[in-house]
């Protein structure tokens, strides 16, 4: 981490605000998908986005919420496109009904930001029975990223600009359980633990993106997909650790990000032109970082992705 403002080889550091690595960047005619755009991260990934001229859909839970965030921004940003649409990823009806009705809508897809997630939380189940951060902070994602890639293949070669998918993981990857991946025990109560449950979730998120690279670049495909870390910032994600949020509260002025800087790495990688053909890299603030050897084993990779395609199976 360039924890004192020291400027990797971008040029950007943790110090960088999601305006400052877009400075100068004209984002118009390009189409963005941002999930969990209605608070933290996803908010401000939001407001920049559409600060540079992109049309962003917020894809969120309460789309209340999203039309008191649409509705703020456009104070900011009168000339801002700005449209919200409903998703829960922990419903996978939810989220290819969402599929659905974007495809309907005719929009073109330049940026997909699967921004959303939970963190920590309590053992509990999805929807559709399954552990709710991997279903949520992966598995809707995985979904969704399929069930629109034709849109953005579409998007890519008739707009002949480049498609881009950014997965949003964590440092937490690093403290996925011992294998990775619980292939044989992801709904298994017993051996829950929330921190590792989380890390694995974020494991899965940095794969995925590697084994969409592999696919894509296979295929010809003019779409990217990397992951990243957003640093560590205080928000709404620590809900269910009461006394750790108020810790993180009492001391991230001084140690943590705030949110203008937390959203810089993902708008950088959706939107910045050194991100231009990189694909199946990991960044962390504002430039390349090195993920654990877990998170670039091609193997594991492969097999969640095989695993998370039968879980999806409409059957």
């Amino acid at each position: 981490m360039w924890i004192f403002g020291w400027k990797g080889p971008s040029g950007f550091s943790a110090r960088s605000t999601a305006e400052e690595v877009t400075q100068g960047i004209d984002g118009t005619g390009l189409t963005a998908i941002v999930t969990g755009a209605s608070s933290g991260l996803g908010l401000e990934t939001t407001r920049v986005l559409a600060l540079r001229g992109v049309h962003v859909v917020m894809a969120v839970r309460n789309t209340d919420a999203g039309r008191n965030v649409k509705e703020e921004i456009l104070k900011e940003i009168p000339t801002a496109k700005i449209d919200v649409m409903e998703l829960d990823l922990s419903s996978m009806a939810s989220v290819r009904k969402f599929a659905s009705e974007y495809k309907s809508s005719g929009r073109p897809l330049h940026i997909l930001i699967n921004n959303a997630g939970i963190m920590a939380t309590p053992f509990m189940l999805s929807k559709d029975n399954i552990e709710m951060q991997f279903a949520t902070n992966h598995l809707g994602h995985f979904l969704l990223t399929n069930l629109l890639l034709e849109t953005m293949k579409k998007t890519t070669e008739e707009s002949n600009k480049e498609g881009r998918i950014v997965n949003l993981s964590s440092e937490a990857h690093r403290f996925a359980y011992t294998e990775g991946i619980r292939f044989d025990k992801i709904n298994d109560e017993s051996g829950y633990t929330s921190i590792y449950a989380y890390g694995q979730s974020k494991l899965a998120n940095i794969l995925h993106a590697n084994e969409l690279t592999r696919c894509l670049k296979a295929e010809g495909i003019n779409i990217t997909a990397n992951s990243l870390h957003p640093g560590s910032i205080v928000t709404n994600l620590l809900r269910h650790h009461s006394y750790i949020n108020a810790i993180a509260g009492f001391f991230g002025r001084l140690m943590l990000k705030n949110v203008q800087q937390g959203a810089a790495t993902e708008c950088y990688v959706a939107l910045h032109p050194q991100v231009k053909g990189v694909s199946g890299e990991y960044f962390m603030d504002s430039n390349k970082a090195d993920p654990t050897p877990q998170a670039k084993d091609a193997e594991l990779a492969k097999k969640l992705w095989d695993f998370s395609v039968s879980l999806t199976d409409p059957k």
